[in-house]
């Protein structure tokens, strides 16, 4: 096999060369600490604080809002559990609402809290066929004891977008003070102008390795004036809202990566929608596959499928021997089936969750690589619709 066609940029996106370069000079000598005053440490401090402008810049947000994280997982952890934790100790109960097909960053933050907790609990708000939010879920659920309402911007399994004006709408008019709003725009950024998009939002979470940018490397963004704990505390870094010294080649990496993504978003969006149409048109053809979400508002890069009667691990398997490389939406095996929790909040059959798959483009996928893809995909379906 000498070809590949990388189909999961929503698992992680090609590191961008600019990045890898704007990143050297921080991985290698002396490297100063933020925290310092000497001159190694006055130029690292300037190369974050470079970097914040433009984090903040990119969801149009001020750079004091700006927490640097490990990535998009400790940013929505600390989204969860730093606003739960401080409404726990000014309230007799506190409520956590996501939507059921949050990403497990902060669908498990949300459950540790109500499981360690007795006086926190954690409440779910229902979606549509489509994988859309339900609005009259939320006023539903929306209570006098509600600390935090997670909604993500795009969910990453199926690329559907969800209503964020809608949710802050309704967080902030029903409650007293209104309820701080939180929205993992991991899988938006890519696609999205999230100062528009989020505009809304109290709290961003967004990471650098969904964009061409390192791993580990990520940001939760204050919009407005939130009350919140520090989960790491120790070092008065990050304002106090996250102990620890500063990876300077990440905070670099991280702003490299979106001031990119910007300065590409119009272009890559315009020639990514064609591919997806193309994927879209071709695919609808194969026996047994059904495109997810096909109602509802997507980003471009996504394209999720499933086919009936076959199951993910097999078409993956196939699809890997000729060089594609793509993801499943659900944990599937050949002895046993787990059900997307995205699938099952969608109302999917179990049996149709079992063949799910997500192809994700990039800036770097080519019309060669979608002919490639569909060419196949089209090859394996028929392969295994002739063995069954």
């Amino acid at each position: 096999m000498s070809e590949r066609y990388y189909f999961d940029h929503g698992a992680s996106a090609p590191r961008r060369p600019e990045v890898a370069e704007a990143m050297a000079p921080w991985q290698h000598g002396v490297v100063g600490n933020p925290s310092g005053s000497h001159r190694a440490a006055r130029e690292a401090r300037q190369a974050v604080e470079e970097a914040r402008d433009e984090v903040g810049a990119f969801v149009g947000a001020k750079p004091g809002g700006v927490i640097f994280t490990a990535g998009g997982t400790e940013s929505c952890h600390l989204a969860v559990v730093g606003v739960t934790n401080h409404h726990r100790r000014h309230h007799e109960r506190s409520e956590i609402l996501i939507s059921k097909i949050e990403h497990h960053a902060v669908m498990d933050a949300a459950e540790m809290m109500a499981r360690d907790f007795d006086s926190v609990s954690v409440r779910y708000v229902e979606v549509d066929p489509e994988g859309v939010v339900d609005l009259d879920s939320l006023h539903e659920l929306l209570s006098d004891d509600t600390a935090l309402v997670s909604v993500m911007a795009v969910n990453n399994e199926t690329g559907v977008r969800q209503p964020l004006d809608g949710v802050n709408s309704i967080s902030k008019s029903l409650i007293a003070g209104g309820v701080t709003t939180h929205t993992d725009a991991v899988a938006a950024a890519p696609w999205l102008s999230l100062p528009t998009v989020t505009a809304s939002i109290d709290l961003i979470s967004i990471c650098a390795h969904k964009l061409g940018g390192p791993v580990n490397s990520g940001a939760l963004i204050v919009r407005n004036d939130v009350a919140m704990d520090a989960v790491i505390p120790g070092g008065g870094q990050e304002r106090g809202r996250r102990g620890g010294t500063v990876d300077v080649a990440s905070a670099v990496g991280l702003a490299t990566a979106l001031r990119l993504t910007t300065r590409d978003l119009s272009e890559v969006n315009d020639r990514v929608s064609d591919y997806q149409e193309k994927l879209i048109a071709a695919l609808s053809f194969l026996p047994g596959c059904e495109i997810t979400g096909l109602g509802a508002a997507r980003v471009s890069g996504t394209v999720h499928v499933t086919f009936e009667g076959l199951a993910s691990d097999e078409l993956l398997f196939l699809l890997d021997q000729e060089g594609v490389f793509a993801s499943a939406a659900a944990s599937c095996s050949s002895g046993a089936e787990t059900q997307s929790h995205v699938l099952a909040a969608m109302g999917v059959a179990p049996e149709r969750a079992r063949g799910s798959i997500r192809f994700t483009m990039g800036g770097e996928t080519t019309e060669a690589d979608v002919d490639a893809l569909i060419r196949i995909l089209s090859s394996v379906v028929y392969r295994l619709r002739s063995e069954a």
